[in-house]
């Protein structure tokens, strides 16, 4: 007989780095600006085709560009199970963590410009004020650390040391 015991993941900590609300309104009149410039361009092409295009693929765009996630999970039962940190697609033990610190955004720019190591891995959107750093200690991994843009920096620390 096999063993199949279900494993439960709880979330510590989740949030999606959606772009904010004011974003819609440039890139959605950028559609409608550009539907209008083609509807002006092109005869013989239905007034509505354009902006029934356009409009859509701007927001499409907008939500594709807010798509990336941030969790803190827990995998298993009880204070032995697993926790992970994801980061988009990517994801890591927390066993692998040697430290852990919030990067302000006042010292954001520093952090991925000049003192940016190549090897890092980085998430960054720029409508994120915020992120984190999370040095590894990894023989088997050549990534030094991770940048991960998040909203609540705190939070996400908090979950990676409870």
């Amino acid at each position: 007989m096999s063993d199949t015991r279900a494993i439960t993941q709880t979330v510590r900590y989740r949030e999606r780095l959606r772009v904010p609300w004011w974003f819609w309104l440039p890139g959605l009149g950028l559609a409608a600006l550009i539907a209008a410039e083609v509807n002006m361009g092109v005869e013989g092409l239905p007034d509505w085709v354009p902006y029934a295009v356009l409009l859509p693929v701007a927001a499409a765009t907008l939500m594709w560009a807010g798509r990336m996630e941030v969790r803190v999970v827990q995998n298993g039962n009880g204070p032995d199970g697993a926790v992970e940190l994801w980061a988009g697609p990517a994801h890591l033990p927390v066993s692998v963590i040697s430290r852990s610190a919030e990067v302000p955004r006042s010292a954001k720019s520093a952090a991925l410009g000049r003192q940016l190591d190549p090897a890092a891995y980085v998430l960054h959107k720029a409508w994120v004020g915020p992120m984190v750093l999370v040095v590894l200690d990894d023989p088997d991994d050549p990534t030094p650390y991770w940048l991960v843009s998040c909203r609540h920096p705190d939070r996400v620390l908090a979950a990676l040391r409870s």
